[in-house]
């Protein structure tokens, strides 16, 4: 964790400093020593300069107001804690200056892939978009199907103005016409709160036909999924919408060229739409001085597992990882010290062991320097009690289950992959078996039409990455048990005097 230095040890150096006099050197010789020594004489500032810190975010800066529930969700209290203010000017700026603000901002999609929104959503402009007569889409991704992710339900629950609003300011940004709000089918009462706060919207004319009487026509229509994780990918989302079974489709033709129903369309996430009317209103400035470079803003953290008061907050980007948790969570349970894994960014991110997280800070580039990634920061927490094991061949499971099955690296790696933990859990396997996981996980990696080759694929190269003593360790301890090493594919060691069809070699 970056330390901003005490007023004592600034002092102390300076002492120190006064101290130690330096005998005067000849030009020649001050030029010699450049390469070591800026100065040729110690003054106070030379004191160690004072380094950004990152979180502990004020409570008038957070955007999310209501993230606990201590006011209505209706469209009054909405209107006290700053929605829909000044919604009409903001809109009638225009789509460039909008647009224009969003990339000023620095923010980058909520939603797990981290791409810059304001170029994103200036890919609906297109040259000669005027002239194209189609209905143009905005499409927010509220499926939220990731394990450990709970942050856009929380907006959708507490704060549904804010999303709302979102809508027609990004609609405006990218010159739609109508907005659909793809909510996971499980979620009934986030989607009852979230229509209740649409029809407030139309009923008081902020949205609909000449939206907040800007003279801007816009619609915005909730759609609940059939509850399938594969359909968080934007392509399966819009097939879904479209009445299909949520499978990905092959790019190009891109979403913003034929995207829901062959119009331009773009689909992105519930908390990248519902930052942006606060960033229009209080500008890009402001929100760029939260966090690192090219990290910029803030972000709703989900910290669930092994911690005294899992929560979802909202903080500062860049916050280091051990300062999220003991400030907001109460800690790791049993101590800091009782820490022995954390998987960074919802469940398809590699897990990451104590070594790393004593010094980590949560953001994408940070997370992805350490080999894993930011997602959508929903931090699980395991203590020393944890199976990890077990932990990632759950998600295998999970991940075999939701696997739509139309590319066969996918469709088949998943399978062969979750019964291989579920061996390894047994340390019925080989040690020759861990690289032979690895490798097939290589295998599917970027070979599939969309990301869940790789969210299954990660979580086990992180595993092997770091806990590969674990795997050899349950195989050891299978062979002390039975007197001998599984044969290959999960055979017991006699097997083959049964009459077992046992391979060759194996």
């Amino acid at each position: 964790m970056l330390a901003r230095p005490s007023t004592k040890a600034a002092a102390g150096v300076a002492a120190k400093a006064t101290r130690s006099y330096v005998a005067p050197v000849s030009a020649t010789s001050c030029l010699s020593s450049q390469s070591t020594s800026k100065r040729s004489y110690a003054t106070v500032q030379d004191a160690a300069p004072k380094q950004r810190t990152y979180g502990g975010l004020k409570d008038q800066d957070r955007i999310f107001q209501n993230l606990y529930g201590h006011h209505g969700t209706d469209l009054a209290s909405a209107k006290k804690y700053g929605d829909w203010h000044k919604t009409k000017e903001i809109i009638g700026k225009g789509h460039d200056w909008l647009i224009n603000e969003i990339k000023a901002s620095g923010l980058r999609g909520r939603g797990g892939a981290g791409f810059p929104s304001g170029l994103k959503f200036s890919f609906m402009n297109f040259k000669g978009w005027e002239n194209d007569k189609k209905p143009r889409y905005l499409v927010i991704n509220a499926d939220e199907g990731e394990p450990g992710t709970c942050k856009d339900r929380e907006i959708m629950r507490k704060d549904p103005h804010k999303l709302v609003e979102g809508c027609l300011v990004v609609g405006r940004a990218m010159n739609a016409t109508a907005a659909y709000i793809y909510i996971r089918g499980e979620f009934y009462h986030e989607a009852t709160v979230l229509q209740r706060a649409i029809q407030e919207a139309y009923k008081d004319g902020l949205i609909g036909k000449n939206a907040c009487g800007s003279g801007y026509d816009f619609d915005v229509y909730l759609h609940r999924g059939a509850g399938a994780y594969v359909c968080g990918e934007e392509t399966s989302l819009i097939e879904s919408l479209e009445g299909k079974a949520g499978k990905p489709r092959l790019k190009p033709p891109f979403p913003a060229a034929v995207g829901l129903f062959g119009c331009p369309s773009t689909v992105t996430n519930v908390e990248t739409v519902a930052v942006c009317p606060t960033i229009m209103r209080r500008g890009s400035k402001w929100f760029a001085s939260f966090g690192r470079e090219r990290n910029q803003g803030t972000k709703l953290y989900s910290i669930s597992g092994h911690v005294n008061n899992p929560c979802t907050v909202e903080e500062e980007m860049s916050i280091p990882l051990r300062e999220l948790i003991d400030r907001h969570c109460g800690g790791v349970k049993g101590g800091w010290e009782n820490l022995q894994a954390v998987i960074p960014g919802g469940s398809s991110t590699p897990i990451l062991p104590k070594k790393v997280c004593d010094d980590q800070l949560m953001d994408f580039d940070a997370l992805k320097d350490s080999q894993s990634g930011f997602g959508t920061a929903a931090v699980i927490v395991m203590d020393k009690s944890a199976d990890v094991v077990r932990m990632i061949s759950r998600l295998s499971a999970f991940y075999k289950h939701e696997s739509c099955g139309q590319c066969t690296p996918c469709r088949e790696g998943s399978t062969w992959v979750m019964k291989m933990m579920e061996r390894f859990e047994k340390g019925q396997a080989r040690a020759r078996e861990i690289d032979m996981l690895q490798e097939l996980t290589k295998q599917v990696e970027g070979h599939t039409i969309c990301a869940l080759g790789e969210a299954f694929a990660w979580p086990i190269q992180g595993l092997i990455r770091h806990f590969r003593p674990e795997l050899e360790k349950r195989v050891q301890e299978y062979k002390r048990q039975t007197g001998a090493e599984a044969l290959a594919g999960g055979w017991e060691p006699g097997s083959g005097k049964e009459g077992l069809l046992i391979s060759p070699g194996q």
